[in-house]
Parts: structure tokens; sequence; C-alpha cells
């Protein structure tokens, strides 16, 4: 089914307008020129409101100063007359072939985008990326793709790292030759330290008593020498002290004490031993914990690729609107460029090219302040909507050549006075 457009709009005290009539038909792309506040918005406004429905009423429909009503005829392409007149500005449509009609039918082939076109042109980069998803109703399954391919982009990432300090680590540890795998056990070593200097305890404590033997038997001499009455007594006190102390002379005499120092100098080389071993188990640890994390980010740089694989294969394998058009990273990009590195002239084919195919039955978009672009990319733009059989109406702060028809305090300025305006030939791609 060919794409349906505007072929002519008639308007009649709307906003600004006193009273226009444009003819679009077989137009590519209608420029309405004029200077600021003459009424070129107007027109736009007519139209969104007359396809559109009530959510585009304009809050001041009617001209200001105006006694009569508004009013609005729009004939399509397809035969359908379209019209808002009246105290009300209701909605009448004329179907030639007597089918259905009212705001529904309109519906069915009046795309949103391509009567409110600035919705596109400034929305987000990632909303224009959703947007075009959703009409290519890949949208969730994309993002699922995407989500997937960061979250392991992240991890690969940071494996990445790790592995790299990991290696760095490995490398700037020192390593120790002939040295056993396992640390040496020291417990026999300790064990025979314990028991030398349990002994060497035992032999102090020997030494104590004899100290204090010693000292006891001076004081029982001095005993005996002051106490007179009790001399028998501590004479045989003394006596059994002289024997115990014999004794205690006697092995204290025979005693020895063990040096640990050999021991103690084996402790210290198991301990410079095992240091070395330690060092080396942690280089090899860390060797390994290295080629495993590489491991895993090549693992993961495979799943990434088959991840970006299968996106590009729902991309490729998608309808596009656009040669070039895809989206990447979330963001709409055109021939590689994203939409701020977009030329004026690209920026309007994909947002026309959405806007139509959310819509395919919509063959028109309406275009506000198009002096932004100059007359390159309005030709540029024109030959491109010709190749496709669109059809762009366009307002332009302008009265040069390229204008379809200029606007003066709300009339054609060729036509003033004399309804319905007379206006300039349409712009065409090839012109000047």
């Amino acid at each position: 089914m060919k794409p349906i457009t505007i072929d002519t709009l008639e308007i009649q005290n709307v906003k600004r307008i006193k009273a226009v009539r444009i003819d679009c038909t077989g137009n590519a792309l209608t420029v309405v020129g004029g200077k600021n506040g003459q009424g070129k918005t107007s027109v736009l406004d007519s139209i969104a409101f007359a396809l559109g429905g009530e959510r585009h009423r304009p809050t001041n429909l009617k001209r200001e100063g105006s006694i009569a009503d508004a009013e609005i005829k729009l004939t399509m392409s397809n035969g359908l007359i379209v019209e808002r007149k009246g105290k009300n500005a209701a909605l009448k449509i004329t179907d030639p072939n007597g089918g259905k009609t009212g705001q529904q039918l309109l519906n069915e082939f009046v795309s949103v985008l391509a009567i409110d076109l600035p919705k596109f042109i400034h929305a987000t980069t990632s909303e224009k990326a959703k947007i075009l998803l959703s009409i290519l109703g890949i949208g969730d399954e994309l993002e699922n793709l995407e989500r997937q391919e960061r979250a392991l982009f992240d991890s690969r990432h940071a494996h990445g790292q790790l592995a790299d300090r990991k290696k760095k680590f490995a490398e700037e540890m020192p390593c120790f030759d002939g040295m056993p795998e396992v640390p040496v056990s020291a417990v026999e070593l300790i064990q025979q330290q314990q028991t030398i200097l349990a002994q060497n305890g035992e032999n102090q404590r020997k030494r104590q008593r004899l100290a204090d033997l010693e000292r006891e038997h001076e004081q029982a001499s001095v005993i005996i020498a002051d106490l007179e009455k009790k001399i028998e007594e501590a004479r045989q006190k003394r006596e059994a002290i002289a024997v115990d102390l014999v004794d205690a002379r006697k092995s204290s005499e025979q005693l020895q004490d063990e040096s640990t120092a050999a021991i103690e100098a084996k402790l210290e080389e198991i301990e410079t031993i095992n240091a070395k071993v330690r060092a080396n188990l942690d280089k090899a640890k860390a060797q390994d914990d290295a080629e495993a994390l590489t491991t895993e980010y090549n693992d993961m740089t495979g799943k990434i690729e088959v991840i970006r694989t299968r996106r590009m294969e729902l991309l490729n394998g998608a309808d596009l609107p656009l040669p070039g058009l895809t989206v990447e990273g979330g963001e709409l990009l055109y021939n590689g460029n994203k939409w701020d590195c977009m030329s004026g002239s690209e920026q309007l084919r994909v947002g026309t090219a959405i806007a139509q195919r959310l819509n395919p039955a919509c063959g028109f978009v309406l275009i506000d302040k198009a002096e932004q672009f100059d007359l390159d990319t309005l030709r540029e733009f024109g030959a491109h909507l010709e190749s496709l059989g669109l059809q762009a109406i366009a307002t332009r702060v302008s009265t040069g050549d390229e204008c379809s028809i200029i606007i003066e305090d709300g009339e054609a300025l060729d036509g003033a006075g004399e309804p319905p305006a007379v206006q300039k030939p349409a712009f065409n791609a090839g012109q000047f």
C-alpha cells in the first residue's frame, strides 16, 4: 500500500493564519517561508490538530480578532477530506469510498512522530535508540544482550587487572633454589630444648636449696650461741642439717648445666629455610592465580564475542528503516556516527525514516524551523524524500526561492486579499 500524503491544505483564522491555501501534490518537500511571527508554525499546528486529534489542539485555536470560526481542510492522497470547522472545530471526514470515518480512521495512517518530529529530534540518544528498537520489536532482547555484555566486560576487566597484579607480584617475589617443597618441622628439636631447659631448671632449684641450707646452718649456729638452754636441741638440728648439707654439697658439685645453643642455632636455621619455602609457595600460588584469572579472562572474552555476534545478528536481521542505521551501546548510530556527530541532513533522514516506520501508512512528516539547514542540506533532504516517495512540509525563516510559499501577516505574500492564496512552485530536490 502506497503511503498516504497531503495533497492540499486550506486554513482560515487559525492562530496567526488569516487565509492560506497550499498545494503539496507531487512535491517531496514543501517549504513554508516568511519572517518570524507571520504564521508559518500555525500551518504545522493546523495539520497536527486536524490529523492528530484533540491532544494537538492549540491553546488559542481561533485567530485573535477574528469574527469567523477557525477552519482547516486537508485533502489526502487517498481521497480523504479531513475538515475541522465550526465553533468547536469538530472533526469531519469525507471518504469517497464510503468507508469508516472519525479519529480512529486517521490514527490508522498518521504517525505520532510525523506530526511531532521534535519529540524524536530532542529526545536523548538512548531514548532515540529505544524508539527505534521498540519499532523493530527487538528492544528487550537487545537490552538483555547488552546488559550481559556489560556485566561480562566489567568482570573480565576486573579479572584482567587482578591477573596482571598477581603476575607482577609473583615476578617481584624472591625464589630460593635447593629448598624443600614444604616447611621443615621443628617439633623434635623444640622438645629436646624443653627437656634440657627443664633439667637446667631442676639444677637451679637444687642450687637454691644449697643456698637455703647454708643460710639455715648459719642461723642455727647463732641460735646455739645465744640460747644455751636450747643448745642440745639446736645441736641435734644442726647435726641433722649437717648431714643434709653434706649430701647437698656432694650433689651440687656433681651438677653440670647443658647448653641449648646448638638447638637454638638449628631452630634459627629451620626458620630461615621455612621462610624461603613459604616465599616459593607464595610465588607459585601467585603464578597459579594469575594463570587461572587469565584463563577466566579469555573465557569471558569468548562469551562477550558470542553476545556481540548475537547482537549484530539481531540487528542485521532486523528490517531497519534506513541503511546504515543501527544501535550500539544503547545509542542510535547512523553510518557509524552518533547523533551529535551527524549532519543536519542525516538527522532529518533518520528522524523521517523512523517516523515513517512507526506507521508505514504515513507518507508525510512536519518539520519546524528548517532555517537551521542550509540550502544544500535542504536539497539533499528533498532528494532523499523523493527517492522514498515520502513528503515533508517544513517551515523556514526565509523569503528565498527555496520557499514554496511565503506567508506575511497570516496570508500568502503573493496573494494578499485574493483567497485562496497563490503560491510559488514547490521546492524540489534539483532546484538552484
